[in-house]
């Protein structure tokens, strides 16, 4: 079992360093059978869901060898692109053999909630998806240092025997809150709730500090300014849960378990009532076009 090992915080974030670190450990208990290589990006690239950025003006992407202390025979590469980017390269070829598994993290702060759509950590397994790739998006809750790293890895370790088993493309979102492994009250499999990261946006400042009429669409006369967001419930340090049902994915994470969701990336909508909307607006576009 050859594992892909990214996320979107950096390839020298303390996240990726703690579950490599594991899954060193895990491949040694298994006397080798597994194998493990680390592709992820040289900067942050937090909220960049899917994205591979602009590689149609480039015909190659830079990469630097990292060492990560307590796993130095994993070979680890830092390159210049998007967690989604890397996950490509190194599935098709540009790292040795195609792997079998994306494990993408520990990320430093939740991914719950429609947060799930910009995560490029989750970003990252999807795109492995659609190469045929199982994945394994994985994140702590941020905001209680020290962080509690084992306590994730271990849990994420945990679930890939069942992950290597599952079929070809199956993705997983792991949440974890940041306790003590003894202190986790258990995993649960958890809805994706309603919440976001941005709950509201309000009227605009203008740029030099001073309140505006209300924001760029009220009329008022200024041309550049602020636009001042409010935050919810799917931040990294999770927010205010209480108008969540007790399943959903935040809500759990702060009852203190950790919470696990499958999750799928873009797919054609095969639904009858999809159907049904592409029908009508070709019978519009052909009586446009007189066919």
């Amino acid at each position: 079992m050859r594992v892909l090992v990214t996320n979107d915080d950096g390839v020298h974030a303390p996240g990726l360093s703690a579950i490599t670190r594991a899954l060193a450990q895990w491949t040694r208990d298994d006397d080798g059978a597994h194998e493990i290589v680390v592709v992820a990006p040289l900067a942050n690239h937090s909220g960049a869901s899917a994205a591979v950025g602009t590689v149609y003006e480039r015909e190659a992407i830079s990469y630097r060898r990292v060492r990560i202390d307590g796993a130095d025979e994993v070979p680890t590469y830092g390159v210049d692109a998007p967690p989604a980017l890397a996950v490509l390269v190194g599935a098709l070829g540009g790292f040795g053999p195609r792997p079998d598994i994306v494990v993408s993290g520990i990320n430093l702060g939740v991914n719950v909630g429609r947060s799930v759509l910009h995560s490029g950590t989750i970003g990252a397994t999807l795109a492995g998806a659609q190469l045929g790739l199982r994945g394994l998006a994985v994140s702590l809750r941020a905001g209680s240092p020290p962080e509690q790293w084992t306590t994730a890895s271990t849990i994420a370790v945990a679930l890939l025997p069942a992950l290597c088993a599952a079929p070809p493309r199956t993705v997983l979102n792991l949440n974890v809150p940041s306790v003590p492994l003894e202190e986790l009250r258990g995993v649960r499999r958890a809805r994706i709730s309603t919440s976001g990261i941005v709950k509201q946006a309000s009227g605009g400042t203008d740029a030099d500090g001073s309140r505006g009429a209300g924001g760029p669409t009220s009329g008022g006369a200024q041309e550049e300014g602020e636009i001042r967001l409010t935050l919810g419930t799917a931040i990294p340090t999770l927010g205010k849960v209480e108008s969540e049902d007790p399943e959903d994915d935040a809500a759990l994470i702060a009852a203190g378990y950790a919470s696990i969701t499958p999750i799928v990336g873009v797919r054609e909508d095969t639904a009858p009532d999809s159907d049904e909307v592409v029908r009508a607006a070709l019978s519009t576009v052909h009586v446009l076009l007189g066919r």
